[in-house]
């Protein structure tokens, strides 16, 4: 098996965080993760948050960024993720009114490249991190793939979230083999629910900003799971990896319900432990 790289979306204990940057970099650490991912900057300074991570001993690999920072700041913006050292940026959600098969694609094409180009500049490969609505379809074609044919190798590059692409009813060790020598880095996340393809679980967002649809729990059976715990099948899907360019395995738990965030965390290196890795 190949040497994995293992990080912490740092999202997964946004909690925590927000209580104390750097005891909970630290607790991060102590688990077991080497990586993280930040969603999120807790009003610190590159600087202090590249000095926090050097003293712990852990590497800021990726950032979950919109595009919106890029576009304001430009440059600055840039500056801030080559301070913190990251290699990939990633558009952590996109408005679904935006993308393939609406008026404002041409836009977002447009946007996107703008960001590409700025961030190539500067030497971080920008990705997108999907979740399952980009598995609809026009034109017969998932609106993901016609993402990925629009922008070609290192201009956007996919972070599969595995999680949304199994929930959306897609075979996720057999889907990122179409990306294979696309992806550095992915999401292993794991859940359970009543039906696959049970459309939104969370709130999506309108061009206002406001939140729309997204079902309950107990409509849907949908839970966030410590990885190992729930429906997806990892022996599977790392037997697919082996045959990818991925280097970098993010762990992300949206939600924790009755478990502090840590804890879950934790059980979820320890399954990837199990797993030799």
């Amino acid at each position: 098996m190949k040497n994995y790289k293992i990080g912490l979306q740092l999202y997964s204990v946004r909690d925590e965080m927000a209580k104390d940057v750097k005891a909970t970099l630290q607790k991060v650490k102590d688990i077991g993760y080497d990586y993280v991912e930040f969603a999120g900057y807790f009003d610190y300074s590159a600087e202090d948050l590249r000095a926090m991570l050097d003293e712990i001993g852990l590497t800021a690999i990726s950032v979950h960024q919109k595009v919106d920072l890029y576009l304001e700041k430009g440059q600055e913006a840039a500056d801030y993720m080559k301070t913190l050292g990251v290699k990939f940026s990633a558009v952590p959600w996109y408005e679904r009114s935006k993308l393939a098969g609406t008026p404002d694609w041409d836009n977002t094409v447009k946007e996107f490249s703008q960001v590409s180009k700025l961030l190539s500049e500067n030497g971080i490969q920008m990705c997108y991190h999907n979740h399952d609505f980009e598995f609809n379809t026009h034109d017969g074609k998932y609106l993901l793939d016609i993402l990925y044919e629009v922008f070609g190798k290192g201009e956007i590059d996919p972070e599969l979230d595995l999680c949304w692409v199994h929930y959306a009813g897609v075979n996720p060790a057999e889907y990122l083999l179409k990306y294979a020598d696309r992806m550095g880095i992915i999401h292993f996340k794991d859940f359970t629910c009543k039906a696959l393809g049970g459309g939104p679980v969370y709130a999506l967002v309108d061009n206002s900003g406001k939140p729309q649809g997204g079902k309950s729990r107990e409509e849907t059976g949908f839970e966030f799971r410590p990885l190992g715990e729930g429906l997806q099948n990892f022996p599977e899907i790392l037997e697919a990896l082996e045959k990818t360019n991925v280097e970098y395995i993010i762990v992300e738990q949206d939600q924790s319900y009755d478990t502090p965030s840590l804890e879950a965390a934790a059980r979820s290196r320890a399954y990837l432990k199990s797993l030799g890795l």
